[in-house]
């Protein structure tokens, strides 16, 4: 093997598994960037990955990597950034390891994250929760799940991962009813249940049974569900109730917009911004602001502060004859 293969080894085993103690998926996420990178450099060069070298994977063929993943697999650039992300992350590495490839490394490190447009996020209207909630068949003992776990979601905002990962052991009912739950970076908080949410909640973990371990929201054979599965029930579950609500068929609904939906529920309410971050357990509070931005309401209210003088409506009116016939065009 060359100098590449054991940096990437000690990279994963040194720097991620014992001076970060990064979390599972962390280092799932850096494991596919180099699978994918690893095999782009093969098929481009015709070397196996364990006989790359640092200089075959120069700032030119991480570029083109780059590239590579817009152009032909057509990942988001958001997708983009978090891979090159990695490859940075291995370079900082690499950089204290092997201080005679600086130069190359630091080319490497030199390379952008790409700007990306940030639309207005997806959320559900009061009328949508309603029909989506009531998109479940309470008949069966699926659909008593389904319906209890569209309720959490749009009531707590929780992550996906957080929701197939709840454990029986996690709620917390009676008086301050809760869900605790370990989050992104590893944050550990407790979100509460509204009483509606708690009643059905109880009535499904009554009805499952299990021991404090089981999950919450099980799958057919016991087991917790997928964050794959989860979306499958949310979209099926849309689909249904778009029947009846006929604006839901205009949104892409999945697991994240149902925790904005629960974000802009709280800020409707007039809850501060500083309370919603700490409720969906964000890093920081400017994250949390592109519920503010999404809100039109919130913006109409601004305006309506805002003494409007009163202005008549004027028309340009091109006083040359070569501006007006340019103004005609």
């Amino acid at each position: 093997m060359t100098l590449l293969a054991p940096t990437l080894q000690s990279f994963f085993t040194m720097r991620l598994a014992s001076q970060r103690n990064a979390s599972p998926n962390t280092v799932a996420s850096y494991r596919d960037a180099f699978r994918l990178l690893l095999s782009f450099v093969h098929e481009a060069t015709g070397v196996a990955p364990a006989q790359l070298t640092l200089e075959e994977l120069d700032a030119t063929m991480v570029s083109r990597f780059l590239d590579h993943l817009e152009s032909s697999r057509g990942v988001s650039t958001k997708t983009r950034n978090s891979r090159l992300a990695a490859v940075h992350s291995l370079y900082r590495f690499a950089a204290m390891q092997h201080p005679e490839h600086a130069a190359l490394i630091q080319r490497v490190l030199a390379i952008p994250a790409k700007r990306a447009e940030r639309p207005l996020i997806a959320y559900l209207t009061t009328q949508e929760i309603d029909a989506l909630l009531a998109a479940p068949d309470i008949g069966t003992r699926l659909g008593r799940r389904d319906r209890a776990l569209l309720a959490v979601a749009v009531r707590t905002g929780l992550r996906a991962s957080e929701l197939v990962g709840l454990r029986r052991r996690d709620v917390v009912f009676g008086t301050g009813a809760h869900v605790a739950c370990t989050g992104k970076g590893r944050k550990t908080r407790t979100t509460p249940l509204a009483a509606g949410s708690a009643k059905t909640l109880r009535a499904l973990m009554d009805e499952m049974g299990g021991d404090p371990h089981d999950p919450v929201f099980p799958g057919p054979k016991g087991r917790p569900l997928t964050r794959d599965a989860l979306s499958r029930i949310v979209s099926r579950h849309a689909t249904t109730a778009s029947m009846t609500c006929p604006s839901m068929a205009q949104k892409k609904i999945s697991p994240h917009v149902l925790r904005h939906t629960c974000a802009m529920e709280l800020l409707i309410a007039g809850v501060d911004v500083a309370v919603i971050a700490l409720w969906l357990g964000h890093e920081s509070i400017r994250t949390t602001d592109i519920y503010q931005h999404a809100d039109i309401a919130l913006k109409e209210r601004a305006l309506a502060r805002v003494s409007q003088n009163a202005c008549a409506p004027t028309r340009y009116r091109a006083s040359d004859p070569l501006l007006a016939f340019l103004e005609a065009l």
